[in-house]
């Protein structure tokens, strides 16, 4: 990337009250660092043809916001790619409302590969989180990656899955790179590294985590997937937002037996009954995707006893992995948080 180039994104990219699509749209508009050095927001609101557009804000400002982000991905370790770059995620930007720049940890996913999104209620059942465990596993061994909020719950354990499986996971966060949340899981986090995954969010580093910043998150996490599995969602619950996101592009979807007959599969199950396809391992999306003979290692079917007969990367056995995240979810909701 220039680095001139990839500096004015940033700046961009920290416009006040503007979409992500009206933040490309103005990236494409302004070729050179000079051409925005003046910009005002009268000027943004001409150059979007907007009837209204009331914030306050100088160029100096942004610039200055602008040069602390790229100081400080440096210092830690974090890339960054615009949408105009060729490496930006081809899927994602093909999504109606791609971010304008896309902070990452780890490797850039092979554009070449198809990713698969599994997702689900932060406190699952027992069956829901095995399901997500041996269906990330699963997809692991069939070399294709994951993609999942880091959320406990079901994302943590597709996670974990994908990674016991050998393959490579993707997580996406609602806050910066350097602001994992929860805490809960930063060890796991870093093991998505360690392991040749990814962490990406559209958010400069020192951003902390905002409850707003979640559901905006889980349009990147359906915008880089293939595909979409909802393992289990009560009805509310925010993967059913990552749902509409993956049929309002297109993007196959998937919803799991465990869920749908779930206590609290409410939302799983109107998925279903809208035209979600039913699936009990991850085996059904291998072949689906024409990749059944990369899954020769298998796993046992969702809600059988295969997770617990695993060993965990930590040493410890997934039943244990498991215990650990229903307890840690338990916790989040004494606490009252979200």
């Amino acid at each position: 990337m220039d680095e001139g180039r990839g500096l004015l994104d940033l700046v961009i990219g920290r416009i006040p009250r503007i979409s992500a699509a009206e933040k490309i749209r103005l990236c494409s508009l302004l070729e050179r660092e000079a051409d925005a050095a003046r910009l005002s927001p009268q000027d943004v609101k001409a150059l979007l043809g907007r009837k209204t557009y009331t914030a306050s804000w100088t160029m100096d400002g942004l610039r200055k916001d602008a040069e602390r982000d790229h100081a400080l991905a440096r210092l830690r370790g974090i890339g960054y790619v615009s949408y105009g770059d060729r490496a930006y995620p081809p899927l994602l930007r093909e999504f109606y409302d791609p971010p304008p720049v896309l902070f990452y940890q780890g490797g850039l996913p092979d554009p070449e590969q198809p990713l698969a999104a599994v997702v689900g209620t932060r406190k699952p059942t027992g069956a829901a989180a095995a399901a997500a465990y041996d269906i990330g596993r699963s997809l692991g061994a069939g070399g294709v990656p994951v993609v999942s909020g880091l959320a406990l719950g079901i994302d943590a354990m597709a996670h974990r899955g994908a990674i016991e499986g050998g393959g490579a996971t993707i997580a996406v966060l609602g806050s910066g790179l350097d602001a994992v949340y929860p805490a809960a899981n930063r060890a796991l986090a870093r093991k998505i590294l360690e392991r040749g995954g990814m962490l990406c969010s559209e958010y400069p580093p020192g951003t902390p985590p905002r409850k707003w910043q979640f559901p905006a998150r889980n349009r990147i996490i359906a915008g880089l997937a293939r595909g979409t599995l909802i393992v289990e969602a009560p009805a509310g619950s925010g993967a059913l937002i990552t749902a509409q996101f993956a049929l309002d592009q297109g993007r196959d979807l998937w919803v799991s037996a465990v869920g749908v007959h779930s206590i609290q599969g409410e939302g799983t199950a109107k998925l279903a009954q809208e035209g979600g396809r039913l699936i009990s391992r991850g085996e059904e999306i291998l072949a689906e995707w024409g990749l059944g003979a990369a899954a020769a290692l298998g796993s046992p079917a969702a809600g059988e006893s295969g997770a617990a007969e695993l060993e965990s990367p930590e040493g410890a056995s997934p039943g244990a992995v498991l215990a650990r995240s229903l307890a840690q979810a338990l916790k989040i909701r004494l606490r009252g948080q979200v």
